[in-house]
């Protein structure tokens, strides 16, 4: 990381004060620095219409040239899911991550989005076995909440988030009639324009994808709660979650009769 940041240290202007800083370099430049100092790298929130690779352009070869192929995982995004991803053929053969970014103070909005890999130990050269699926090492789960929850599903104004449909906003010249504000291509859409199937192509190691939605959210929706940020809702999600060990667990291994005699019953 520190050699890595070195190397780019010239070419942004807020590496230091910014966990998403701006670098002013092409994808095939970023890539071959990172395999300089042997880091993976691949595309994170990768069909977002902000700032996204598949965004602006329409391949890995596009964006990365000729070290395309050193690309080893593609972050789906929280619009995005399996089923998106694979209908895309030069992705079949590449990890898919599934992370939610941890930029709110929250302890409700961590691990939104998840993965489970199978490892010998928790250290990064496993983890680039894993990302790699070399010696055993593989993910086994993708979890994530369902695209449609994603705010950047579907093609809306980014002002007053009218819903568009692709044929409606082109004809519009991506100009809201309701406000005028900018219409902005959505995930479903972008992903329709890429697509090489007409339905998933699943390759062999894909893991299972598990829709979720976050512990706090289901808890405020069983007790009609108008925010996941409430007391109530937290001395639930505390309880559960100390019980348990963590969200995870709660939301994915533990049985319905473990947890009713936890919680309240609703």
């Amino acid at each position: 990381v520190e050699e890595f940041k070195t190397r780019i240290r010239g070419k942004s202007q807020n590496l230091e004060s910014d966990g998403r800083p701006n670098l002013y370099m092409n994808g095939e430049e970023i890539a071959q620095i990172a395999k300089d100092v042997d880091a993976l790298i691949g595309c994170s929130h990768a069909f977002t219409p902000w700032t996204s690779m598949y965004a602006y352009h329409n391949s890995l070869k596009d964006c990365y040239g000729d070290l395309s192929d050193y690309v080893s995982f593609v972050e789906l995004g929280l619009s995005a899911d399996t089923d998106y991803a694979d209908r895309i053929k030069e992705l079949s053969e590449i990890t898919f991550l599934t992370n939610s970014d941890a930029h709110s103070p929250y302890p409700l909005r961590l691990a939104r989005e998840f993965n489970r890999f199978q490892l010998e130990s928790i250290c990064f050269e496993e983890l680039k076995k894993g990302i790699l699926r070399t010696q055993g090492r593989k993910s086994v789960l993708n979890v994530g909440i369902p695209p449609q929850e994603g705010k950047y599903n579907e093609t809306a104004c980014i002002k007053c988030f009218t819903h568009y449909e692709l044929k409606e906003a082109i004809m519009k010249e991506w100009k809201c009639n309701s406000c005028d504000g900018r219409i902005k291509k959505g995930v479903k859409d972008r992903v329709e324009e890429l697509a090489n199937y007409a339905a998933p192509n699943h390759p062999e190691h894909r893991p299972p994808y598990l829709h979720l939605i976050p512990l706090a959210e289901i808890i405020a929706k069983a007790l009609s709660q108008a925010s996941p940020l409430t007391k109530t809702v937290f001395a639930e999600w505390n309880s559960l979650v100390t019980k348990f060990g963590n969200e995870v667990v709660v939301l994915v291994d533990a049985s319905i009769d473990e947890i009713v005699p936890a919680t309240d019953e609703r």
